[in-house]
């Protein structure tokens, strides 16, 4: 077997660290794409247990599911805190201090 494989092969590999799974996750979300957050939310979901058992235990109806997560999908703040908790996850906010350039 190669050392590497396909990206999604890979990349699922990882994820099942949990761990790096919050790290994908935060970094996408760092980053202040919207649509790689979710697709990075999707990721983790498809590894941990899937879409169908993510969307009974985050109460939302897996068709509805499958649309927040998809590449046009839109969710409410609500449903990604649903989403993140029937994870296991949790979001939080910090302080983020820019530095001045002209200093």
């Amino acid at each position: 077997m190669k050392p590497w494989g396909p990206y999604k092969d890979v990349l699922k590999t990882v994820l099942k660290e949990p761990k790096m799974a919050v790290g994908y996750i935060n970094t996408a979300l760092d980053e202040g794409d919207w649509d790689a957050f979710l697709l990075a939310l999707r990721h983790a979901a498809e590894v941990h247990g899937g879409l169908s058992n993510l969307a009974k235990k985050a109460k939302l109806h897996r068709v509805h599911l499958y649309r927040m997560l998809s590449k046009k999908g839109n969710p409410g703040m609500r449903n990604v805190l649903d989403i993140l908790h029937a994870l296991g996850y949790r979001l939080t906010i910090s302080h983020h201090v820019k530095l001045d350039k002209a200093a």
